[in-house]
Parts: C-alpha cells; structure tokens; sequence
C-alpha cells in the first residue's frame, strides 16, 4: 500500500486526500492551522461559490493564467463531477447569475464540513496543527517531510498549502520553499484577484457606492487597453473593488509590476446609451427640472451620492437653473458620464488578494498527473501552481481538480 502525505487541508489537499486514499493509499494530511478549510469557510463572503455551470471551452477561457495546464484536470475532475460530488454528499447546490454555482444552504462551512466528513470517511489521517519543516529527499527522489515532532516516511508527498492570499487562514507561501528545495522554478507571486488603489481623494467621497450595469476599460499610459468588463463596481475608502474591478486586476497588477506606470480606468456609467442618446435624455432631465438649480437637476439620473462628485468634476455652475445650461456645457456633462476617468497607481497588497497569481512554473508539472518532472514522488495542487482565474468559481474548481488528480497518481505511484 502507497503512503501518501498531503501537505495542506484546503479543497485542493482535502480533494487530494479523498481521491488518494479512493484509490488504495495510506494517506496521511498535515494542517498547521488548528483545523482544516480556514480559508475555505470565508470564500464567497461565507457564502462559498463553488465552481461555475459554463462548459468546458469557456471554463478554460475563465483561467488568463496557464488555463490551457488545467485541460488533463477538467477532463479528469470536471465541474460537473464535483457538483455530483457535492450533491451525492447531500450537499444541494443552485446556480446564481453568471453562472455562479453556490451551495442552496448558502454556508461555506456546510461546504467544509461535507469534505471533512469525506475526509474521514475515507480512513485518512488528519493532523492539525502541525508545522512541516522541509522535505526529506534521498538519492534522487523524495522519501517523507520533515515535522515539527517528526519525520514522517512517504511514496509520494503532494503541497497544496495555497498561495499568499489570506496568510491568517496558512496560506503564508511555506510551499514555494519546499518547491525551490526540490529545484522549481517560482513565477514571482502577486495578487491576482484584489482591489485597486485610486489617486483621485474624490473617489473616497463615493465609499461604499456600489454602481451596476456599468462598463469599465482599463488603459496604459500610453493609450493602449488593457482589458474591460460589465458589471458591477464597489467605490472604496482607497480606490476601487467589485466583480469587475477584480476580474480586471489581474492584468492591470502585472502592467503596473512590468511597468511602474500608472493606469487610466475609464467608466462608463450609461454604456446602454449612447452619447447622442444620452444628451437627449439629460435633455429630457433640464427640460423637466427647468426651474430647479443643476444641483438638483441630477436625481433621476445619478445614485444621490454621486451627484456632488459630478458636479465638481464637471465645472457647471451647482446654483444654475437647468434651464439655463447651455449644449456645450450639456456635452461635457455627456462625455463625463461617458467617460469618467481615475488613475490607477497600483493594487491592494497579495495578502488582501482574493487569490494569489504566480507560484510553481507549470513547465516544470506534468499536467496529466500534477507530478514534478524535476523529483518522482512530489505532485502540487491548488493556488500553489502558477495558475489562476477569473472570480465566479474558477480558482475553486482549478483546487478541486488538481487535487483530485494529484490524489490519484499520487496513490498510484
């Protein structure tokens, strides 16, 4: 009988240790927090989103680091399978809109407590609250880890202790050094999914404005975009946060890395209209507030909060009657609207990011098998490989997968 150690109860190592010992190993899995799926418990804001319906071809596409590695995991561990996992469990499931799969009882600890019992269930030994040191390596392969209290003999060890996000649920980085000590390579880690740092103070005036169905792009300073998403978007006491924000991070952190040049994020705050049609509607507005001053010739068209802030921002005259606001000025107030512009100078630190992009070079792993190519016997799985999606379930799924795949050759040997 094979004897695996897992280092790492998150849903990647909890996933590792159920397809393992599924498949005939002793398995044996190390967690330095007092207990297992710390992290786990507060994704979604406690609410957990799983994975996501899309299919297979979008699925990839959801991952703009490595995704086309995570084809030999899909395949094996798909999304499909582990909502049956989950639902055979008695673990009932919905999908949300953007096809966002959360357990029905909305609780990330049910969703914890489901793989415990897995976990369990499966005659794995879990121990908490143990700190491994270093691995044990002997001629050319690697034999056990080294713990704290012991040292602990191995067929095959798998890592999946995360990434640097969150570092008060473990995911403190312990993996790239053991990666390194068996000769990985490590793709500089940095935040992947995190809120951005905004230079304007008149964005901290809008803290806790939270805007929908609006349009965002993203620009280097020399004009090009980056990227762009539609959706909702959170003001912040820093700068910017929201699905879309986050969804656009990632590329945005590794130009303001690459470059230490700022980014222009322009936002479009009525992209179902166009700027003809939108000055007739601001048209409609002044026409209907005649005799009312600018200031309060906005209610219709702004969230309350956000009316002083235009107003600054576009030089009318707030004690104007709208009735005397003339085309020119109508027209700058359009391409405000349109066009509202914020400097991005850099992103919230790794440690605040909602996943870590970076990690161990997935040229160096064999994609069918999470196995080293550099050292028989050590597989990776979950956020510790240079791999990474967009918010929405991905980076969930991505864990899942990898973990069940690494189980399972781990256990075969």
């Amino acid at each position: 009988m094979k004897r695996v150690v897992i280092i790492g109860a998150g849903p990647a190592g909890m996933m590792a240790a159920i397809a393992a010992a599924a498949n005939g190993a002793s398995v044996i899995l190390l967690e330095k927090k007092n207990q297992v799926g710390r992290k786990l418990s507060i994704t979604g804001k406690g609410r957990c989103n799983l994975t996501t319906a899309v299919d297979q071809d979008s699925l990839i596409r959801g991952y703009p680091g490595n995704g086309r590695f995570l084809y030999g995991a899909f395949h094996q561990f798909s999304n499909q399978d582990l909502v049956r996992f989950f639902n055979e469990r008695g673990l009932k499931t919905k999908v949300e809109r953007g096809n966002r799969i959360f357990p029905v009882s909305d609780s990330a600890d049910d969703v914890v407590q489901v793989l415990y019992d897995a976990v369990k269930q499966a005659g794995v030994a879990i121990s908490t609250s143990t700190q491994v040191k270093e691995l044990q390596i002997g001629e050319g392969r690697l034999v056990g880890v080294i713990t704290e209290r012991e040292t602990l003999t191995a067929d095959a060890v798998i890592i999946a202790t995360g990434g640097l996000s969150y570092p008060g649920t473990g995911s403190t980085g312990d993996g790239y050094q053991w990666a390194r000590q068996s000769g990985h390579r490590i793709i500089k880690p940095r935040p992947g999914l995190v809120p951005l740092l905004v230079k304007e103070p008149w964005v901290r005036d809008l803290q806790g404005l939270t805007l929908k169905n609006v349009k965002a792009a993203a620009f280097t300073a020399a004009g090009k975009k980056i990227n762009e998403e539609f959706g909702e978007l959170l003001f912040t006491h820093f700068g910017l946060s929201g699905p879309i924000i986050l969804s656009m991070s990632r590329d945005i952190g590794e130009y303001l890395d690459r470059q230490s040049k700022p980014v222009t994020i322009q936002l479009d705050l009525k992209p179902a209209l166009s700027e003809e049609k939108l000055e007739k509607r601001v048209q409609r507005d002044f026409d209907k507030y005649a005799r009312k001053m600018f200031k309060n010739g906005l209610n219709d068209l702004l969230p309350k909060k956000m009316i002083p802030v235009i107003i600054q921002l576009c030089g009318i005259d707030p004690e104007k009657e709208c009735s005397q606001i003339d085309r020119q000025e109508r027209l700058g107030l359009v391409q405000l609207l349109k066009n509202l512009a914020m400097t991005v100078y850099d992103t919230r630190p790794v440690a605040e990011a909602i996943v870590t992009a970076g990690g161990v070079d997935v040229k160096e792993v064999d994609p069918k098998t999470m196995q080293s190519k550099l050292l028989p016997g050590l597989f990776f799985a979950g956020e510790i490989l240079d791999v990474d999606g967009y918010t929405g379930g991905y980076n969930l799924q991505a864990a899942f997968s990898t973990g069940y795949v690494a189980g399972k050759y781990a256990a075969a040997g």
